[in-house]
């Protein structure tokens, strides 16, 4: 589904975000990358959006390299992948059915869907109940949980969780990662990134470990090592 060849990207000032990665994604897979913050986890994401390019090497989405689609094609592939980051990103003068119904307006949806869509996906995050709320009338964890209804509401084949659970407590950061894993299992990939050790180890499954720009360990069923 996803495939890394040999990316590198290397910036003018001579660092080096990525050193030569290579790895795959298959479909409905669950993969966390850990590693220390520098180990290039969020380069690693933004390649997959082309918010970041390869200095060497290519991101291939099924057949298609990345980073030479058109235009045209780079919105289409975007509405197959979901984003949630770790400052929420939710517009603060609009209520928690604004912040989705606008993301579902993006991609085209009617009013119809976003009618229908919005009051499911936010019951799928247990917050049906704040849906008129504003995001300041949530907290932390509550934000993120929208920040989530917001990506997974297009049905998106993948969902990128970049340092979801960075600015929650434990509570919070376990209930995320519960509803991503109920993301999966309903068959969505899922790529995670966190340098949180309590996390990796509840997960399981595949973990791929990076440090300064390179993947060092890729395991079916690992647990974090550094």
């Amino acid at each position: 589904m996803i495939y890394y060849d040999k990316v590198s990207k290397k910036y003018p000032d001579s660092s080096v975000a990525l050193d030569n990665v290579s790895f795959g994604v298959e479909p409905k897979e669950f993969i966390t990358i850990v590693g220390p913050s520098g180990a290039g986890k969020t380069t690693l994401m933004k390649m997959l959006i082309a918010e970041e390019w390869p200095s060497e090497g290519a991101v291939f989405f099924e057949s298609a390299n990345i980073h030479r689609l058109s235009k045209k094609e780079m919105i289409k592939l975007r509405r197959r992948i979901g984003t949630v980051f770790q400052d929420y990103r939710l517009i603060p003068n609009k209520t928690i059915y604004e912040n989705i119904a606008f993301a579902m307006e993006a991609s085209g949806r009617t009013d119809r869907e976003v009618a229908s869509d919005v009051p499911h996906v936010l019951e799928l995050v247990d917050l049906g109940h704040k849906i008129w709320n504003f995001p300041k009338e949530l907290s932390g964890g509550e934000r993120q949980r929208v920040a989530i209804a917001r990506a997974i509401v297009t049905q998106p084949d993948i969902i990128i969780a970049d340092e979801p659970t960075g600015n929650l407590d434990p509570t919070n950061t376990y209930e995320i990662i519960r509803i991503l894993r109920k993301i999966n299992e309903l068959g969505t990939t899922v790529l995670l990134t966190t340098h949180n050790k309590g996390v990796v180890d509840t997960i399981g499954g595949r973990i791929i470990t990076m440090d300064k720009g390179k993947v060092i360990k890729d395991d079916k069923n690992g647990k974090y090592i550094l």
